[in-house]
């Protein structure tokens, strides 16, 4: 019986989240913070799906447990798809929000076309290597200048036509239904049953994982 699955991730936030998505399912979710510091994996793939892969499987081979990872970042059309992968350090490897906004707002100046959508992948991965992914997208307008108080990192300039306002004028609530993350996690909870079986038959698969502390130096 799978009865842990590991969040690559030290964000509270996000483990609640999953936790109470969760809750009526026979699985355990733990993060990072529950097994201590951790070797670091670099996310320089080329895509959301090489990144989200890659955390979730560097976890699940370092603990011998399933894990599960997720990547994000905004597209803009104009911009031939940038930032992309590189949404959260747009600006400079110690960019805030605000400095990836300002300079997206300035690369922006003049454009007619004003398209963009948030991209999310989630990843599911075993201590073998194979994973389940899904895939989660939000489109939209980038404004031309800030709109709105909550939220984080390009919310303020992604403008939602459906709900007429900006992702930092919505809810928790309403963003959550609509946006990119929510719907790859939306999709992830509807098949939850199906990913508990092809997790079961993975593991009885793959031989009893044994963690892998070889970048420890132990």
């Amino acid at each position: 019986m799978v009865n842990v699955i590991v969040l690559a991730t030290g964000n509270e936030n996000k483990v609640k989240e999953m936790r109470e998505l969760l809750r009526e399912f026979p699985v355990e979710i733990k993060s990072l913070g529950d097994y201590g510091p951790l070797p670091p994996v670099v996310e320089d793939g080329e895509t959301f799906d090489d990144n989200a892969y890659k955390k979730a499987a560097h976890t699940a081979r370092v603990l011998g447990l399933p894990a599960l990872a997720d990547d994000s970042g905004l597209v803009v059309e104009a911009l031939d798809g940038r930032p992309g992968v590189h949404s959260a350090r747009y600006a400079g490897e110690n960019a805030t929000d605000w400095d990836n906004c300002e300079k997206l707002l300035r690369e922006m100046e003049g454009r007619e076309d004003r398209r963009a959508h948030f991209e999310c992948v989630l990843s599911l991965a075993t201590p073998g290597g194979p994973a389940l992914t899904y895939e989660g997208r939000c489109d939209g307008l980038i404004t031309t200048r800030r709109h709105g108080e909550s939220g984080f990192g390009y919310d303020p300039v992604f403008f939602y036509e459906p709900l007429g306002k900006t992702f930092a004028e919505l809810s928790m609530e309403e963003k959550n239904r609509v946006s990119h993350r929510g719907r790859a996690l939306a999709e992830f909870v509807s098949e939850f049953d199906k990913v508990l079986t092809w997790l079961e038959m993975r593991l009885m698969e793959e031989k009893p994982p044994k963690p892998d502390h070889s970048e420890f130096g132990i």
